[in-house]
């Protein structure tokens, strides 16, 4: 059975990736077609990248570098929870993302954005940081705006038809991700 982690993406105090995070992790919980993990960036306080070797090397000097590398590498895939500032991801989830390389390497990734124009600017650019980790990114993304998924743009209120976006797009992520792990054996 695949294991997928649901990424919170923003450290920012007061964020709202928190509450939506929890929401899609509620709903993976509800299905049995893979194990369901929230992992939170902020819990592994990983400073502006601090590895004088490249990631693709992987050579990690640094315990919280390990303590992350060995997060993410046991995962099968990936559900990205990402606010969209000034038109692209968090730095947070960025440099979280640079830290690591072959962690990533041959897995699936879905994403969930939210923002004014729905996280989808800040998913755009996700999906070009995948492509350069061989990531496989799936079509299915759920895109909440601060103006009809929150109350007074800090309460989160989903639509209710988000709920089946977000079921299309866990579906997707499983599918792609057993179908990744056969690469990764290979």
């Amino acid at each position: 059975m695949p294991k997928i982690a649901i990424i919170l993406g923003s450290t920012r105090p007061g964020r709202n990736g928190e509450a939506v995070a929890q929401w899609v992790f509620d709903i993976a919980r509800r299905r049995t077609d893979a194990e369901y993990e929230l992992v939170d960036v902020a819990d592994y306080q990983l400073p502006l990248l601090d590895e004088a070797v490249p990631p693709s090397l992987g050579q990690y000097s640094h315990p919280h570098t390990k303590r992350w590398a060995e997060k993410i590498a046991s995962f099968d895939g990936f559900v990205f929870v990402t606010p969209e500032y000034n038109h692209s991801t968090s730095g947070a989830l960025k440099n979280a993302i640079d830290f690591l390389y072959a962690e990533w390497n041959n897995k699936a990734a879905g994403f969930v954005g939210y923002g004014s124009a729905g996280g989808t600017r800040a998913v755009e650019h996700l999906r070009l940081v995948m492509a350069e980790l061989k990531v496989a990114d799936v079509r299915a993304q759920v895109s909440l705006s601060l103006f009809t998924d929150f109350e007074e743009f800090s309460r989160f209120t989903p639509a209710e038809h988000h709920t089946e976006t977000v079921n299309s797009l866990l579906e997707q992520v499983v599918i792609w991700s057993t179908a990744m792990a056969t690469v990764r054996a290979s």
